[in-house]
């Protein structure tokens, strides 16, 4: 039998010692009040159907982010009408995807056409049978819109749930406009729900004195104004909002009257909460929670520019088109910061500081689907999970032993470490395990003990041609590998392919048999083959139990 290189010996017993000691936590059921600190303390993690939580599927309404594209073209247009010093009837957004601009009769059409296709190439300009100049996306740009408005949506999604605290969310594209979240371990899903399907859209509008507030709510709105309401609860501040309620929604439920003030705005904002950097839960002078929040220098420049150019007016605090302050401006305010207010619970403000943080959705999100899998049907799933996964190992064992003789228990011993490696490896990453998963626990221990039964019938085949038993283990192992790579390659590859493409459940398996296949490769061709080494080195082995 070929010496075994001391770098393998020392490379495996490593792998072997924190695999054991990365599974103890989870064997023990968490780590004890007497585990040091600096060891491992993480367990492997359960997944959705496993320890119970939401799973949604949510819709993105792409067709509004292609509105909200047109409404700030036309904020573009009317900036590059100004700096070609170009006058104009009107310009408003016209369907969809497209904005309409209307000259005066005595305009040079050809001009204005010609210095907004220099200015929008990726937009379609022309004029319409009636005289009015049209710009249109074309279909590529429209296509583009509709994919980073469901990209985006992802990524601010994320960045909500992460600071909502929820671990390992599993959040994937689904079609076109479709997203599948699943929130494992989840005790409050409607506040969940509220905070990953807000828009969350803070802008910062003027309020319109000189209108005739009486008049547009009789429905002669002027074009550049739109009203919106500003609630309060009775008494302010002193109507504490329920668990994932806003205090006007808690004044609404205790049967008091939620006061809504129309207010005249305008519909242009003066600052978007694009411009933000930070956003954070302080409290005012009553002890009620606030949301205090932090622009960029960009942001703070055009804050100080639009509050110093309106001193003595209102400035309302809109978010997802609702008011909750208008503040008369005293005087110019620099420094980039400012507060919300708005009668919230600590619950609500804190919730609002993560939206605001996270970002804008760029485009409505609607729950298609909701599933709620309660913590009993998971320990259900565990326990015949644990169970069959058990019930085949032992009879997997016995059958090894049995047939297999001393050879087979050598095996018996690498297929517990394989079980210990994808254990060690799943605590490590904080890999969710699922149902699909332990499926896959189930099979990795029929594909390990294929490797090893291949390794043994191969040193018996070199028995029977006579070799001494050394001789015939190194033979054995050398004809074996590639098969057993091949093999293990092969289902490796196909387990990518299952995580790339696969949606929750399919992916859990994937990432178990994916682990587990390496881990598997590990315990079969190296770590059977040193123990061997280590037990017939120093004897003169005429005969091997097998």
């Amino acid at each position: 039998m070929r010496h075994f290189p001391l770098w393998k010996t020392i490379v495996s017993g490593v792998i072997v010692f924190f695999s054991v000691l990365y599974c103890l936590p989870t064997l023990m059921g968490g780590a004890p009040s007497w585990w040091p600190s600096w060891l491992p303390a993480k367990t492997v993690y359960r997944g959705l159907d496993l320890q119970g939580g939401l799973y949604l599927l949510l819709h993105v309404q792409t067709d509004k982010a292609v509105e909200q594209a047109a409404e700030n073209l036309v904020d573009e247009i009317r900036l590059s009408l100004r700096k070609g010093k170009v006058r104009y009837q009107s310009i408003k957004r016209q369907g969809m995807d497209a904005v309409e601009l209307n000259l005066p009769a005595d305009a040079a059409k050809a001009e204005v056409l010609t210095l907004l296709k220099g200015d929008f190439r990726n937009a379609k300009v022309e004029e319409t049978p009636d005289g009015a100049i049209r710009v249109r996306f074309d279909a590529k740009e429209v296509a583009d819109l509709r994919r980073f408005a469901v990209d985006q949506s992802i990524q601010t999604i994320r960045s909500r749930i992460d600071q909502f605290g929820v671990a390992e969310p599993s959040l994937q594209k689904q079609g076109e406009e479709r997203i599948l979240l699943q929130l494992p371990g989840l005790d409050d899903p409607s506040r969940a729900k509220n905070l990953i399907g807000r828009t969350a859209r803070l802008e910062f509008k003027m309020v319109d004195e000189k209108g005739d507030l009486a008049a547009a709510l009789a429905g002669a709105i002027p074009p550049d104004d739109q009203i919106l309401y500003e609630e309060r609860a009775p008494g302010r501040g002193r109507q504490p909002g329920k668990r994932g309620k806003t205090a006007a929604a808690a004044a609404e439920d205790a049967g008091q009257k939620v006061v809504r003030t129309p207010l005249l705005v305008k519909k242009r904002a003066s600052l978007t909460g694009e411009l933000l950097t930070d956003a954070r839960v302080n409290f005012d002078q009553y002890g009620e929670p606030l949301v205090s929040i932090v622009f960029n220098h960009q942001g703070a420049r055009k804050f100080a520019q639009v509050t110093g150019e309106h001193v003595g007016e209102r400035l309302a605090i809109v978010l997802d088109d609702k008011i909750y302050s208008a503040p008369v401006l005293r005087e110019k305010i620099e420094g980039g910061r400012a507060q919300i207010t708005g009668n919230f619970s600590m619950e609500e403000a804190h919730d609002l500081a993560i939206v605001l943080r996270a970002g804008a959705l760029p485009a409505p999100v609607t729950i298609l689907e909701e599933r709620t899998v309660g913590p009993t049907l998971g320990s259900d799933a565990i326990h015949e999970g644990i169970l069959s996964s058990v019930a085949g190992g032992l009879l997997v064992i016995l059958f090894m032993g049995l047939y297999y003789k001393g050879m087979g228990w050598l095996a018996n011993i690498a297929v517990v470490f394989n079980i210990f490696v994808l254990m060690a490896v799943l605590a490590g990453l904080q890999a969710a395990l699922t149902v699909p998963g332990i499926a896959g626990v189930v099979l990795l221990i029929g594909i390990a003990v294929d490797a090893n039964v291949l390794i043994i019938e191969r040193i018996r085949e070199e028995l029977r041609l006579g070799k001494s038993p050394f001789a015939a283990i190194d033979q054995g192992y050398d004809k074996a590998f590639l098969t057993i790579l091949d093999s293990h390659v092969t289902a490796l590859a196909t387990s990518l392919i299952l995580f790339q493409f696969g949606t929750g459940p399919v992916r859990g398996f994937a990432v178990t048999l994916a682990i587990g296949l390496v881990a598997s490769l590990f315990t079969s061709i190296t770590l059977t083959r040193l123990m061997l080494y280590y037990l017939l080195r120093n004897r003169r082995v005429q005969k091997l139990s097998i």
